[in-house]
């Protein structure tokens, strides 16, 4: 047997910091795609020690593992959920969506060490060509939304790369009434969102960033004069941090017709797994 996923990266235009506590998010999968390929043997296992020890970690049986990955690794676009999704596929073979999610889940909690939340698996599981989802955390529902043509999105990389595990992911000290406003309000921009033209969103964008960097505190001054430079460059009509923060890319809503730097991210299909025996 020999089962071999194909993963993508996730892009959240709105939404950060809301799946523990309730919220709403806006992801979509991007181009940016692992491939983990699992090929059943007798006895042992074969591949890179890491991926071969956190296989056998999550349950994996004896194997030929080989992993090709185009995601950045640190960058904010869920590299490790997206290992972690390709993980549970391979072990587990077909299962629902979000039985694959709560796996991945499992798998980035207990052996990576990241206390992470479901949007980024809901995300790369969940995603088509040309929309984003809305995922409301409260009962984990998820609403295809077709991205509007004129929305045009961008990354551009801080150059700073982090692992959650050594951060503050989880900001255990951030206090509970700035929690309820910042998942309040970056719900409140969600909602807008499916109605907004691409000035409007950019607005959105710089309003999330602020929350994030001033609020929940998930940002570093440097990267705030990064992002500042690219939300007053011409063309561009908002921008954020992406991700659990410090450090990784920023997403930046352009115009169309005005050329500016960074990385063409487009909403792009989601997870697939592809068995043969």
């Amino acid at each position: 047997m020999r089962r071999i996923a194909i993963v993508p990266a996730r892009a959240n235009i709105l939404g950060e910091y809301t799946d523990h506590r309730g919220g709403l998010s806006l992801p979509f999968a991007t181009q940016h795609r692992l491939t983990l390929t699992a090929s059943e043997r007798e006895h042992g296992f074969t591949g890179n020690g890491d991926i071969v020890s956190l296989w056998k970690a999550a349950g994996g049986w004896p194997a030929d593992l080989e992993l090709e990955s185009k995601i950045p690794i640190g960058a904010g676009m869920s590299s490790s959920a997206a290992l972690c999704v390709a993980l549970a596929l391979c072990i587990n073979g077909k299962r629902s969506h979000m039985e694959t999610c709560l796996e991945a889940q499992r798998i980035e909690h207990e052996f990576l060490g990241t206390p992470c939340g479901l949007l980024d698996p809901i995300a790369i599981t969940h995603s088509s060509e040309k929309h984003a989802i809305i995922i409301d955390f409260s009962d984990l529902s998820v609403t295809p939304f077709r991205i509007p043509e004129e929305w045009k999105f961008k990354i551009i990389d801080t150059g700073v790369r982090r692992h959650l595990k050594d951060t503050s992911y989880g900001l255990s000290n951030v206090a509970e009434d700035v929690w309820k406003k910042h998942v309040a309000e970056e719900s409140k921009r969600v909602r807008e969102a499916i109605s907004c033209d691409p000035y409007q969103l950019g607005k959105s964008l710089n309003q999330s960033h602020f929350s994030l960097s001033c609020r929940i505190g998930v940002s570093t001054p440097e990267i705030d004069q990064l992002v500042e430079k690219v939300q007053t460059t011409k063309g561009v009509l908002g921008a954020r941090l992406m991700g659990g923060g410090f450090g990784g890319m920023i997403l930046a809503i352009v115009e169309n017709n005005i050329e500016v730097p960074g990385t063409t991210i487009v909403p792009s299909e989601s997870a697939i797994l592809q068995e043969f025996l």
